[in-house]
């Protein structure tokens, strides 16, 4: 009798040990993060894998963006090109994807973790931009107001 209890407790001491299977079925693929889907570098890392820009500009999405800026940018980013804590805003719509802008504002711990060009921003600043929690229609409108003030109409 003790041997079996012996005998039992080793299988289960055993089975507790084997590495777990995967949890899918065979066959079926992985999903895959957002970090995985990496189509296309210059768009950068998170959800926001397409954008459809419209002209002219939507003057609703550009105050709300104006207001989100004032709120929780204003005190790292300047409107111009001078650097304070952040980069300047001036002209970066003109060098980034929109795509790229919005997942830097919506998934900025990853965007500095693996996206190289915000590894540059990182190096040249020192400082990493918290996450603000901005949502994906927010940061669609603060890309709105930096596109009217890259001079966009």
């Amino acid at each position: 009798m003790e041997k079996s209890i012996f005998a039992l407790a080793t299988l289960l001491a055993l089975a507790a040990c084997t590495p777990e299977k995967p949890k899918f079925e065979e066959g079926e693929q992985k999903k895959s993060s957002a970090v995985e889907e990496v189509v296309d570098p210059t768009k950068g890392i998170g959800q926001v894998k397409s954008v459809t820009l419209y002209n002219p500009l939507d003057e609703e999405r550009i105050k709300r963006g104006k207001d989100i800026y004032e709120m929780k940018c204003q005190a790292c980013h300047r409107l111009d090109d001078q650097r304070v804590v952040g980069p300047g805003w001036k002209g970066v719509t003109k060098i980034r994807k929109p795509e790229w802008i919005m997942n830097m504002i919506t998934n900025v711990d990853v965007m500095l973790d693996q996206d190289p060009e915000a590894q540059k921003l990182l190096e040249l600043c020192l400082t990493r931009m918290p996450n603000q929690n901005v949502s994906i229609g927010d940061a669609r409108d603060i890309l709105e107001f930096m596109r009217q003030n890259d001079g966009e109409k």
